[in-house]
């Protein structure tokens, strides 16, 4: 049956379905647009707050308004390092505690990179008092992240998932085989790399001659020697890669009280996953267990617009509002998976129809490289705030931010049919408008100054973009701050710290019976510390 030299597909449009079947788009669309905390040292450790406040690079982003308050020029960067912590449970219900695993790493980084130019007073007309430009490098969201899970799952295993891949495809034996090249060792479907392992068979043993009608396709089952075996259960999942931002931005200020600008922003993401389950299935008799592996590397870049206005109200009392248009961006990612078996013996008959057992020479199959390219629009921001500010003491400040998650689109002209790059665009609209929801996220934080010293200190409470439903995750963050500095007339030097925690959930795979899978739960907890350093000139 499995012997026969089957046709390879090259990467083709077989191989992008493939991939599209795996992807969650509606998820990878709210991962590479949710902004959490972003900027220098100074606002970071204000909680992120821009949109009332200026003379900072980081407002290049956050408000262009803000870059109008420069009187003189400036040029900045802010190293960063980020330590991130995860506490997983797998495998845990009403009769089972489940297991709980820790994990860490950290990322050293650049959180800023600041430009800003400003123009001298302008000597014709003294309302419009002086304007500034600004080129700002910012790292708007992280991807570093690292956790592991693991427990003895008495219900299933990633073989069921595969196993009933294969049967709604309702394929036959002879199509898998063919979806499998011996000269290459690789095959074009997770389904067909795991059938040459002997991984699930069209029938029950003892196997049949591929002449007979019982051994010709669905229903395909898992051998009866490992079918309702205990499966020891370990994984691992690895994340890198970041969302930043090139931010070009023009200002103007208009009698010391009304401040404008505006900015282009040529966004970036680079976020890759590898993913590693091994498995061991318990008193088996004729595969001891199985590794499967996966990758994920995508990469991307977009474009944005946005304005914002800051004004004073009196000397002590500033409101702002910032508009930041959605960035529409193109995606590119490639996926590749393998599995691999522990084999003992596989049952068949010899010549003479006798019971007995055989190894096959490959015990480690590849999936080939799937590509593909979509457009992703990511959600219209919009914000307002105030800050009060208590003379040369200090200063207050709060924002409001709006965020459409609902907004966001996926789509893709990938496929030679219309008809099918449409379906896709239907597909994951729908799928967000019933995941997401829109969210008001929260700022706050506080300067207090001490000659040439400042103490400063924030939070965010960025709302749950997830609806609340059953299955939907809460992913509402709480995000506290702090920090502290030293200028002069020369330079000056800025030191944030902040922490957030928050859930993620992470299904190794999923079943027709929600009932024999179980999701891993993990806690993250991430610090953030950014030194900003920088001189006026």
């Amino acid at each position: 049956m499995k012997f026969q030299i089957g046709v390879i597909i090259s990467f083709s449009l077989a191989a992008a379905v493939q991939l599209e079947a795996k992807g969650q788009y509606a998820d990878d669309a709210f991962r590479y647009s949710h902004i959490t905390q972003s900027g220098t040292a100074r606002f970071q450790g204000l909680g992120g707050n821009h949109t009332a406040l200026g003379g900072d690079a980081s407002t290049g982003f956050g408000n262009p308004a803000g870059l109008a308050f420069y009187n003189r020029s400036e040029l900045s960067i802010s190293p960063a390092a980020t330590i991130l912590g995860t506490n997983s449970s797998y495998l845990k219900d009403a009769r089972n505690a489940g297991t709980n695993t820790t994990d860490g790493k950290s990322n050293p980084n650049v959180a800023h990179i600041g430009l800003v130019l400003a123009g001298e007073p302008n000597k014709y007309n003294r309302k419009w008092r002086r304007t500034a430009i600004g080129v700002t490098y910012s790292r708007q969201n992280t991807f570093q992240n690292t956790f592991s899970y693991g427990g003895r799952n008495n219900a299933s295993s990633i073989v069921d998932n595969i196993l009933e891949r294969a049967n709604r495809r309702n394929i036959n034996s002879t199509a898998l085989d063919n979806e499998f090249s011996q000269n290459t060792n690789t095959a074009s479907s997770l389904e067909a790399a795991a059938y040459q392992l002997y991984l699930f068979d069209p029938t029950d043993y003892p196997q049949f001659p591929s002449s007979d009608p019982r051994s010709s396709g669905v229903p395909y089952r898992r051998s009866p020697l490992d079918r309702n075996t205990p499966t020891d259960q370990s994984g691992q999942f690895v994340t890198t890669g970041a969302a930043s931002q090139w931010t070009f931005t023009y200002a103007g200020n208009y009698e010391d009280r009304l401040y404008v600008g505006g900015s282009i922003g040529l966004s970036s993401v680079r976020y890759n996953y590898q993913h590693t389950l091994r498995e061991q299935f318990v008193g088996a008799k004729q595969t001891r267990g199985v590794v499967y592996n996966e990758n994920l590397r995508v990469s991307g870049g977009g474009i944005n617009v946005s304005i914002g206005a800051i004004y004073k109200i009196t000397d002590n009392l500033q409101i702002g509002a910032t508009l930041l248009s959605p960035s529409f961006s193109s995606i590119k990612e490639t996926f590749d998976e393998a599995i691999q078996a522990d084999i003992i013996g596989v049952p068949t008959l010899d010549n003479q129809g006798r019971p007995t057992t055989f190894v096959p020479s490959q015990t480690r199959v590849e999936v080939e490289p799937a590509a593909f390219e979509y457009s992703l629009r990511t959600p219209l921001m919009a914000s307002g705030g105030l800050t009060y500010l208590f003379g040369k003491k200090g200063f207050l400040t709060g924002s409001a931010e709006y965020v459409n998650y609902s907004g966001m689109r996926v789509s893709t002209g990938f496929y030679d049919n219309s008809s099918d790059n449409t379906e896709f665009g239907n597909k994951y609209r729908t799928q967000i408008s019933s995941t997401f929801q829109n969210v008001l996220n929260v700022r706050i934080g506080a300067e207090a100054r001490l000659g040439s010293f400042r103490v400063r200190a924030g939070g965010s409470v960025l709302g749950n973009p997830y609806q609340a439903k059953s299955g939907n995750p809460d992913r509402g963050q709480i995000i506290y701050s702090a920090g502290g500095g030293y200028r002069n007339d020369r330079f000056f030097v800025d030191l944030s710290g902040s922490y957030t925690t928050y859930q993620t959930p992470f299904t190794p795979y999923r079943l027709n019976d929600t009932a024999r899978f179980s999701a891993v739960a993990t806690t993250n907890n991430m610090t953030n510390v950014v030194l900003s350093v920088g001189t006026f000139f």
